[in-house]
């Protein structure tokens, strides 16, 4: 089992920044794919962005991508999701979540079987 518990999320004008932290335990965190993911009210739960295991690489949702940076600390289990420039449609419960299998090579926008109970984001107009 990974545990994992979201912080960093509040209320921001239009146009502000959050930062995003995703504290791990449990197995290795560096073992595994990490991701965000969010939810708005009456909406489905959509993906925004994923990092590599080691770091090399990422994938971001088209609506993110040039605002929003993952990153994660390995040596400390963390994961984080920089968010800049962000707009009223950026409103949602944010989740962080882990690869259900570890040291996968690919990234993927599905393979994910742990979750964080989330942290909500509101970005005023």
């Amino acid at each position: 089992q990974v545990q994992l518990v979201e912080s960093g999320g509040g209320l921001v004008q239009a146009g502000g920044s959050l930062r995003l932290s995703c504290a791990a335990s449990g197995r290795t965190f560096s073992s595994y794919n990490m991701g965000w993911f969010r939810q708005a009210p009456g909406k489905e739960r959509e993906f925004v962005a994923t990092i590599h295991w080691s770091g090399s690489s990422t994938d971001y949702a088209d609506s993110v991508k040039g605002r929003f940076t993952i990153s994660r600390d390995n040596a400390n289990d963390l994961l984080y999701l920089q968010m800049n420039s962000l707009k009223p449609e950026d409103t949602a419960v944010y989740y962080c979540a882990a690869d259900r299998t570890p040291l996968r090579s690919a990234l993927t926008k599905e393979e994910f079987g742990y979750w964080g109970q989330g942290t909500q984001v509101t970005v005023s107009s």
